[in-house]
């Protein structure tokens, strides 16, 4: 029997993941279950060991403990360390490896649309985990220029001197007309519900030569950024084939087994 799971606050209750793998786990023949655990703040430590003594053989790790997970593991992949985030961890004996998959998810999925990086303008949403890997990426397949956009100024710097990119102040974002071939959000807020303010200023952001809006959040009724994309009659992109191709790098690191990430789609359709 083979144990997997997704360790987050309480939003882990609301993931498809353990839908999702558990359907793929059966797909592919292994006996197995994956589970949603809530962290609570400052127990991330306590979770990690628990997957040593409960001999869980993997897990995702969600918001809010991408990066406060680091100092609880004992290897890093090199992506991982260079991010300084980690969506997945992976257990060998006592030994837990993080990586990050959602960096690598995101290429494949560039990969899937055809959408070719280098010399191109990129504008990102975001400054947490999943922003650090797009943008770790986008400056790996050589943008030309990424622009980060965040509320917390020291997070932006952080992101700027570690990976690259240049800062853009949320409050500076209107200021003028901005050239981004492609947008990303890489925030938490995908409909104007969940926060007004900001569903206001992205509606206003004078976005030119846009050839396509991505958001890493899915099953919004409603999405902001799909808008956005309809505002400026280019392609939209929402998480659900993110999540399938990062799905799939964590599925081929726990098992070993590589599995199309249609299947992990497929899972996703009969979810929803």
């Amino acid at each position: 029997m083979k144990i997997f799971c997704i360790l987050g606050d309480e939003r882990s209750f609301r993931s498809k993941s353990p839908v999702i793998f558990s359907s793929v786990l059966k797909r592919v023949g292994i006996r197995g279950m994956y589970v949603p655990f809530k962290i609570e703040n400052g127990q991330i430590g306590p979770a990690m060991q628990s997957l040593r003594v409960l001999n869980i053989d993997g897990a995702n790790i969600a918001v809010p403990y991408k990066e406060t997970v680091i100092p609880h593991l004992d290897i890093l992949s090199e992506g991982a360390n260079i991010i300084g985030a980690v969506n997945t961890v992976v257990r060998k004996g006592k030994i837990l490896k993080g990586y990050n998959t959602n960096a690598i998810g995101f290429m494949d999925t560039l990969e899937e649309i055809g959408f070719n990086v280098p010399g191109k303008t990129a504008l990102v949403f975001g400054t947490g985990g999943i922003a650090k890997a797009i943008v770790f990426i986008l400056n790996w397949l050589r943008a030309e220029s990424i622009l980060i956009v965040g509320r917390n100024k020291n997070s932006l710097a952080g992101i700027v001197n570690n990976i690259g990119g240049t800062a853009l102040p949320i409050e500076s974002v209107n200021d003028g007309p901005i050239k981004a071939n492609i947008l990303i959000n890489a925030t938490s807020v995908s409909s104007s519900d969940e926060s007004p303010e900001f569903a206001a200023l992205v509606d206003k952001c004078d976005i030119r030569e846009c050839e396509i809006i991505m958001d890493v959040n899915y099953g919004r009724l409603v999405n902001l950024w799909e808008a956005k994309a309809q505002q400026k009659a280019v392609q939209f992109l929402d998480g659900r084939h993110i999540l399938a191709h990062q799905a799939r790098r964590s599925f081929s690191l726990w098992t070993k087994i590589d599995v199309e990430a249609k299947e992990f789609l497929k899972a996703m359709d009969e979810e929803f």
